[in-house]
């Protein structure tokens, strides 16, 4: 598979690149981003892939978060792709809103015409990335799973889903029980169908309710987010990770809000979290 570099900065040591590729997942050309720290230069070094929120690119981690300077010291690569397909050909929501169509793909497979075309993003984090960056990138099969909001559902229910392919899982505000809240409810609907019984193969609290799976797993949430009631719903993902006796921590961060300044504030708890288990 062909990659165009679409730009390259150094940083910390190590490299910021863009690439664009043409995925055959989601049937479009797709941009990602990956962080190589200064070590693989001269070893392969473990993944984390991080997954943004709503109307978010691969680019909102890398330019915001600040999370290059603690995964050069650590030795660990940082690979983020895109929030959903894009391109003239695919679907959007026919009011362009933010929370449905381009840049809300909620990393899942979508069954309904006409998303089902194009919005395969589940199979594309879980199955052709990875192949593709570890064809192509001095990496291991090491990874860990990390995301925001949208993006925190999407490697929290990814994790669970996967655990064979994931050493930890984190996440900042993820959408915990999107059944259960208005983004998810939409994004569902549109994408799976009204046959609810599909949807809590996307939801991390139902996944969590019904699952054996051990992971390691740290969640950050801001107490003055202004989607924590209607959106987040943390408590949900508490209640049954206490259920199942899984390991998840979740930390109540007095006065942080939904934003990347939130995000860059508590990056590096979330790097060494991760380090303990990719660089055993």
């Amino acid at each position: 598979m062909t990659l165009e570099n679409v730009s390259s900065n150094k940083m910390f040591g190590g490299w910021l690149k863009q690439y664009r590729h043409h995925s055959d997942t989601l049937n479009c050309h797709m941009r990602f981003a990956i962080y190589l720290p200064p070590q693989a230069a001269s070893q392969k070094v473990p993944v984390l892939y991080w997954l943004s929120g709503l109307t978010c690119t691969d680019e909102n981690v890398m330019q915001k978060s600040g999370i290059q300077r603690v995964a050069a010291e650590l030795g660990i690569a940082i690979v983020a792709p895109d929030t959903s397909p894009r391109g003239e050909n695919v679907a959007d929501d026919e009011s362009a809103a933010y929370d449905f169509g381009l840049g809300a793909g909620f990393y899942l497979n979508a069954t309904q015409a006409p998303f089902n075309t194009h919005y395969q993003m589940y199979d594309y984090v879980v199955k052709e990335l990875p192949t593709l960056i570890e064809q192509h990138f001095p990496v291991s099969n090491m990874r860990s799973i990390s995301g925001h909001s949208m993006g925190g559902h999407g490697a929290i229910s990814i994790g669970l889903k996967n655990p064979e392919k994931y050493q930890s899982i984190s996440a900042f505000s993820p959408i915990c029980n999107p059944i259960n809240c208005p983004w998810g409810q939409k994004a569902f609907n549109g994408y799976l169908g009204s046959d609810q019984t599909t949807w809590a193969e996307y939801d991390s609290s139902e996944l969590m309710k019904n699952s054996t799976v051990k992971l390691p797993m740290l969640v950050d949430q801001g107490t003055e987010d202004n989607f924590l009631t209607e959106q987040l719903k943390p408590e949900t993902l508490v209640d049954a990770a206490k259920t199942q006796q899984s390991p998840l921590t979740l930390r109540m961060q007095e006065g942080y809000d939904h934003s990347y300044f939130f995000i860059s504030s508590f990056i590096e708890d979330h790097l060494r979290f991760h380090a303990k288990y990719l660089l055993k």
